[in-house]
């Protein structure tokens, strides 16, 4: 006689379904990113000389940079190359993290989320783009200016490279304020007429954020504050407009019904199907 088998935990089988889809998920996010970067290898020396060209140009007659580590000339091109790809693959990466969460989300949320994360990407690169084209010559211009009598401005590839990716990421990252505004706003955290009134304020902690992301010098700390200042009125015009419709569709999917409503619900089911009330 066979013994009888112990029933399996819904949970259980559950969580390990979502763990199987997780780990799919990394494997095609991670796998997306090494397809872009074994695309971009053969020119990971073009990708070092497009970024490093604002300072080159801003380098006085005869400068350029150099290496003070030996591996310096073949792991710094291959670090951009990497950080490159992950950027390009940002739509791909967002997608995998949209398809793990949506089935989670009401109808209403996915409504939302996605021009969310489409709008978070542009963002991103209209940010990187604006750090590029705007503010590095104007701060590699301004450094170049600033050189002591006698010393040759002379920038390692290494520090270089890292100086350009944390400015990146930080006008990348400041253009999401309106991302973050709407998001804010939709989770009940903050409302934009408060926010509105609080103008002031916003301005003060917008320049003290741009001067903690930024190198000491008033030209990028100005061409980060102002932009984020923009981007602010540009988050709290689309919350005022979204938080109406979130309220409207949020009492017609998330509200419970209340007994009126359940018995008029009921009786219109069993109306439409006579023969199942009998």
């Amino acid at each position: 006689m066979s013994e009888a088998r112990p029933e399996q935990d819904p949970t259980e089988g559950s969580l390990l379904s979502h763990l199987l889809e997780l780990r799919n998920r990394l494997v095609k996010a991670v796998g997306g990113v090494l397809v872009v970067f074994v695309v971009l290898v053969p020119f990971a020396e073009y990708l070092y000389q497009w970024v490093a060209l604002p300072l080159i140009q801003a380098l006085p007659e005869g400068g350029k940079m150099i290496a003070t580590d030996v591996a310096s000339p073949f792991f710094t091109p291959i670090k951009l190359t990497l950080w490159v790809a992950v950027i390009l693959a940002m739509p791909h990466l967002l997608y995998q993290l949209w398809a793990f969460v949506a089935p989670g989300l009401y109808r209403h949320e996915r409504r939302l989320v996605m021009p969310l994360l489409v709008s978070s990407v542009l963002l991103f690169y209209l940010g990187m783009a604006f750090a590029y084209f705007v503010v590095f010559p104007l701060v590699f211009g301004f450094f170049a200016n600033v050189v002591p009598e006698g010393v040759d401005m002379m920038t390692d590839i290494r520090a270089y490279l890292s100086f350009v990716l944390g400015m990146f990421f930080a006008f990348g990252v400041a253009f999401e304020v309106p991302v973050a505004i709407v998001l804010l706003a939709k989770a009940g955290v903050v409302n934009p007429d408060t926010l509105a009134r609080k103008r002031p304020y916003v301005v003060l902690w917008t320049f003290v954020i741009a001067m903690v992301m930024t190198p000491p010098d008033v030209f990028s700390q100005t061409l980060l504050a102002i932009p984020m200042l923009a981007l602010f009125e540009v988050g709290l015009f689309v919350a005022r407009r979204l938080a109406p419709r979130d309220e409207e569709e949020g009492e017609d999917e998330d509200r419970p019904l209340s007994d009126e409503e359940m018995e008029a619900e009921l009786d219109r089911v069993q109306a439409e199907e006579p023969g199942k009330g009998e």
